[in-house]
């Protein structure tokens, strides 16, 4: 299997973490798989993934005190490999896993993913419990000296035998589950490992997607979190088909502009199966399991720069809202086809210039020769107010080296953004 076959456009779907935060259950995963599939999946939105601690019997309990419980009551079985909790997520009693959820959602249309962190679970290495299909047990694999530093259920896997046999193990499970798509965490990025000869999250990458290609499941492998090392970027897409360029993104202007900054960076990184991510859009409700609940704090502009970037630039595009109250606006705006069509297949996006006052990025197909054939043969044209004012704005396409030389003058909203048609 060639990974670069599993995403032949930016992956566009669902992820339960900036709503639930770690106590999302299946209840709730089911509900938003069904607003997904009746609501947004004929506009290219499909996956639906189950994020952080899934396996955690007590997440939540001490959300005053921590967001991941130390030593906490995690699920696992006789392997070391986590299982989801039983009374979150009813339907996995009995050893059945991921795999009746996933199920249900495969039967709405949609794809089925979890996010797991790097690593072989702590308690399985203290208990030297045995790796499923192999003579090697847990402590053989484990790398006490390589943690995590926000969250304690983990320690790093060895580049050796009985590492990649965890990692097998693992996998192979997932693939029987039918999980379509893998989200990673700890292994993109370590502010604890600043030596990139001492993190083990690179060799990890490579061993997880050694563990894909043996599965016999195409799995989208997604690494987090950021940001990426630039100089890795081989690394990346030799192993993975989306890799976060920056931390978490929340509803934050200052969070968002600097966006553009790591949009120049990347740009030239974007290809067919390989996507730097811009992580989740967080639009509409969020936080309910931070504590409160609160609705998107961008402004109306600032939220369509995010997505029109996203799109020019050809991110993923993950949604973090609570999908069953979105409002009409925010429904509206991830559904707007033009937006979406940037991202089909033999396109690309680049920015025309940069500064302070203005940002300017082109979508177009990346075969002109090719543009009567293309689903979406336009080119596209963002020019972005990054001033705190609304603004008129005269932009010369001729000073940009583009043939078409027209000339545009917008009145832009503070944030906003304006997108033409060549």
């Amino acid at each position: 299997m060639n990974k670069n076959d599993f995403a032949k456009t930016p992956p566009m779907g669902w992820n339960s973490y900036d709503y639930y935060d770690t106590t999302v259950n299946e209840e709730q995963v089911r509900a938003n798989a069904d607003f997904m599939a009746k609501k947004l999946k004929e506009y290219g939105w499909e996956y639906i993934v189950v994020d952080i601690e899934w396996y955690s019997n007590d997440a939540g309990t001490k959300r005053d005190k921590f967001q991941y419980i130390p030593f906490g009551d995690v699920e696992m079985d006789e392997y070391g490999r986590m299982q989801p909790a039983p009374r979150r997520f009813p339907s996995s009693v009995g050893g059945k896993g991921f795999r009746v959820l996933a199920d249900y959602v495969h039967g709405l249309g949609l794809k089925f993913g979890i996010h797991i962190m790097r690593g072989i679970p702590r308690g399985a290495a203290l208990n030297h419990l045995p790796i499923f299909g192999s003579s090697h047990t847990a402590d053989e694999a484990a790398d006490p000296s390589s943690i995590c530093g926000w969250n304690p259920d983990m320690y790093g896997v060895r580049d050796n035998e009985a590492g990649q046999a965890y990692y097998d193990s693992i996998i192979s499970m997932y693939a029987d589950w039918g999980v379509d798509f893998i989200k990673c965490d700890d292994i993109c990025d370590s502010w604890m490992y600043r030596d990139p000869l001492v993190f083990s999250g690179w060799h990890e990458t490579r061993m997880i997607h050694k563990a894909i290609e043996k599965c016999g499941r195409p799995i989208v492998l997604s690494l987090s979190p950021g940001p990426a090392h630039i100089d890795k970027a081989w690394h990346y897409a030799q192993n993975a088909n989306m890799w976060r360029i920056t931390d978490d993104l929340w509803d934050n202007w200052k969070l968002v502009k600097e966006m553009f900054v790591r949009c120049e960076m990347w740009q030239e990184h974007v290809k067919t199966g390989c996507y730097p991510d811009c992580d989740m859009l967080p639009l509409g409700c969020l936080g309910k399991g931070f504590g409160h609940e609160w609705k998107c704090n961008l402004t109306k502009d600032e939220q369509r720069t995010m997505m029109t970037l996203w799109c020019m630039f050809r991110s993923p595009l993950m949604l973090g809202a609570e999908l069953t109250k979105l409002d009409e606006w925010t429904l509206s705006l991830i559904t707007d086809r033009t937006l979406l069509g940037m991202l089909a297949e033999g396109r690309r996006g680049r920015q025309l210039i940069r500064n302070e006052e203005l940002a300017v990025w082109i979508n177009e197909p990346e075969n002109k020769s090719a543009v009567d054939n293309e689903a979406n043969p336009d080119t596209y044209i963002a020019i972005f107010n990054l001033k705190d004012e609304c603004r008129i704005i005269k932009t010369d396409l001729s000073e940009y080296g583009l043939k078409d030389g027209k000339v545009y003058t917008d009145e832009i909203g503070a944030h906003g953004v304006v997108l033409h048609t060549l």
